[in-house]
């Protein structure tokens, strides 16, 4: 592949994963060209049809967590570390909040994407393991608590905020569960919101022209 039709497929397979996250699969194709910063057509070229677009998607986010799994073990040596690595670099995947809203589209147990998410968990389990193997993550937090709890700190929030805040606070979110998980060691990223300031964004006031 070109290095310029490379960089077009990057561009589109971020930008759907980024939308179909924020606003679900039935995000306007044309928006998805836009935020990519390439033409409709180049898009068609690539996935002939929503469903092609979508399955692509998750076929590329469950493979980049699977590497940044595998990345956070190989260079850790503390177990916790990894696995927090590894929470950080897969919530900026977005995997966990895109493969919520495809559900009713694709066929998650189709061969290849069946492969890829078995990958990508057995990679995460690894980490898990190490984790519990070394005494830093409780016995009693599973697999499956560590990847659910990543589901739902990865969708975004409800309401008006922007989705660079809802990220932002998305992180600031996950560092409290790794916080949590530590024992209350670590400090929170992202913004630090007052009632007021929650109540201000859940409930924008209208627009005061200058």
């Amino acid at each position: 592949m070109r290095v310029d039709a490379r960089r077009n497929l990057e561009q589109l397979l971020a930008a759907a994963r980024d939308l179909v996250a924020e606003k679900g699969a039935g995000v306007a194709l044309e928006e998805v060209a836009q935020r990519a910063g390439v033409g409709i057509a180049t898009l068609y070229r690539r996935f002939p049809d929503r469903t092609a677009l979508l399955r692509g998607v998750v076929l590329d986010a469950l493979e980049q967590t699977r590497v940044v799994a595998e990345r956070a073990l190989a260079e850790h040596d503390d177990a916790f570390e990894a696995l927090a690595a590894y929470l950080r670099g897969a919530l900026e995947l977005r995997v966990s909040a895109v493969i919520p809203q495809v559900l009713d589209v694709l066929d998650l147990e189709e061969p290849e994407l069946a492969a890829s998410r078995e990958a990508s968990a057995a990679a995460t389990e690894a980490l898990v393991d190490a984790a519990h193997e070394s005494g830093e993550l409780p016995p009693d937090v599973t697999f499956a608590d560590i990847g659910m709890m990543l589901v739902r700190i990865a969708r975004p929030l409800p309401g008006p905020m922007p989705p660079d805040l809802k990220h932002d606070l998305a992180r600031r979110h996950l560092e409290l569960f790794l916080r949590g998980l530590r024992g209350g060691e670590g400090s929170l990223a992202g913004p630090e919101l007052t009632r007021a300031e929650l109540s201000d964004l859940a409930h924008p006031g209208p627009t005061v022209s200058p």
